[in-house]
């Protein structure tokens, strides 16, 4: 008997301790729980640690709010502001808040000191115009943040500082019109974010040489569809390099990437930007963009030559192979002639050849997530001495060509600029055949002419009358005809085909005129 007491004894005892513990936690639960009250708001549904106070017309948060609860939803309301008095107790353990669909226009820095633990925050469809800095710097766990359909056109850098741990963005359906880099570089960056959704925005430029230098693992989740981009090779290189990386964000919104012409800003006509290459662009333009994000690399004989396996499971526990292309495998750890590839993925070519151009792979497996994803390069070694020389010769080619043309120019000048001009020309020839002229009738005439009187002077102004002196020779075969100088016939015909000008219109009648004139006797 006194065993089975004992035996009691023992186990009351067990249940004694027991107890006591259950006393303990009940004492630590009311500590934390204590104010609040056992009944759950009038305003709103309770369901365990899980709060419901949506569509019930309020303008801010109840007071007699469970301190417990993990899950609060206060859509549907009429919130307008976000202040540090908004939310009016500390809720440690409140890691879920959606204010989505209520009238919130501004959010003041501090507004979250009472709900340091969030982990998803939803203020989606809202009245957001612009996110100063920094008004999330209290969540530093946050993982989630949902703001699209507000009406957000600016971003500054350092509204986001703080949020160490933000996976996911969500800001589609705004009116940004530059693309927020500063998420990826800088002093404010998100080194964990993995999706940016902005997509349906009023971005129309993208800054492509930037984005270049972004790990794979963020530009997989880079969604951009719906916004109003111009039509541009480079964009187009871009979005094709990813959607041959099977990212998703390209993938599964094909037909959402449209492009508008530059002279049709108005987007009157949206064309279509990742079919069938509408836009004509050159493979030398695709393969630069190509080769800003590391998938072909350019190295030169004898160079040392590292290149990244980009990809998107490059986390712990992820394993790195490579294949080249004669097809053997580099592992880490493991060299191979002037191979060498490293723990973190990179293939290191400690001195590169002509041989060791071609078409590289690179195979990421983590087989703790199940997940694998292979890689190609391009890899191009070419020889720097044989590229010099044929440079050297295009070069001595093109200042040729360049020298022929300066050449040409000068002597087209010299002979617009130094030829004498036509008109001088003319002048200068009809002055000597006036002069010639002038001779010829000086030759002919032997008397002056009698003096006229001032009215008969004046009539004949401008006109000229040749005297044609006879010479009588004792021949009678002459029969008292005047004969001329020796050389009579070459003057009269010289004079006959004298060029006839408009002043000597008169000249020309009078040596032929019909008025007799008699020879001295």
């Amino acid at each position: 008997m006194s065993l089975n007491w004992r035996t009691i004894h023992t186990q009351l005892g067990f249940f004694k301790v027991n107890f006591k513990g259950l006393a303990c936690l009940l004492v630590f639960t009311v500590s934390i729980c204590g104010s609040a009250p056992g009944m759950c708001p009038t305003a709103c549904i309770c369901a365990s640690d899980i709060v419901s106070c949506t569509n019930k017309n309020l303008s801010r948060v109840p007071g007699n709010l469970y301190k417990c609860m993990k899950r609060l939803d206060l859509s549907y309301n009429r919130i307008g502001f976000l202040e540090p008095e908004w939310v009016p107790a500390l809720f440690e353990k409140l890691n879920t808040l959606i204010v989505n669909h209520n009238s919130i226009s501004s959010i003041i820095t501090g507004s979250f000191s009472t709900t340091p633990n969030l982990k998803y925050l939803d203020l989606s469809s809202n009245s957001l115009k612009t996110l100063s800095s920094p008004v999330f710097q209290e969540l530093r766990v946050l993982e989630v943040l949902l703001l699209y359909n507000n009406h957000i056109t600016q971003i500054e850098s350092s509204a986001f500082g703080g949020l160490y741990k933000l996976q996911k963005l969500y800001l589609s359906y705004n009116l940004l019109s530059h693309f927020p880099l500063d998420l990826y570089t800088g002093k404010y960056k998100l080194t964990d974010l993995v999706l940016l959704d902005i997509s349906f925005n009023h971005i129309q430029l993208m800054p492509i040489q930037r984005l270049s230098s972004v790990p794979a693992k963020h530009l997989s989740g880079i969604y951009l569809h719906g916004n109003p981009f111009y039509c541009d090779c480079v964009l187009y290189s871009m979005l094709t390099f990813w959607y041959q990386r099977h990212f998703s964000s390209v993938v599964d919104f094909r037909n959402e990437y449209t492009c508008l012409l530059r002279s049709d800003p108005r987007g009157h006509n949206k064309l279509p930007l990742l079919h069938d290459n509408f836009l004509n662009c050159s493979e030398s333009t695709v393969n630069s963009s190509f080769q800003a994000f590391g998938f072909i690399q350019d190295a030169q004989v004898g160079d040392r030559l590292i290149v990244h396996c980009d990809s998107r499971i490059s986390d712990a526990g992820t394993h790195f192979v490579w294949v080249s292309p004669d097809n053997r495998l580099l592992e880490p750890d493991r060299e191979t002639n002037n191979f060498r590839v490293f723990r973190n993925g990179s293939l290191e070519i400690t001195d590169a050849q002509l041989e060791d151009s071609g078409l590289y792979s690179c195979i990421a497996i983590n087989k703790k997530r199940l997940l694998n994803e292979t890689i190609e390069v391009r890899i191009n070694v070419s020889n720097f001495t044989v590229n010099r020389s044929h440079a050297h010769e295009a070069f001595n080619t093109a200042f040729t060509t360049l020298a022929a043309c300066v050449a040409s120019i000068v002597l087209v000048l010299l002979y617009l600029y130094l030829t004498p001009c036509p008109c001088q020309c003319k002048a200068k020839r009809r002055k000597r055949k006036l002069n010639q002229s002038s001779a010829h009738s000086s030759i002919l005439t032997s008397t002056p002419p009698q003096q006229l009187p001032a009215d008969e002077k004046k009539a004949s102004t401008g006109k000229r009358v040749v005297f044609l002196e006879p010479v009588h020779e004792p021949k009678h075969s002459q029969n008292g005809k005047v004969k001329l100088f020796p050389n009579d016939n070459i003057i009269a015909e010289s004079i006959l085909k004298t060029t006839r000008t408009k002043s000597d219109s008169d000249s020309v009648n009078s040596v032929f005129s019909d008025t007799p004139f008699m020879p001295s006797t």
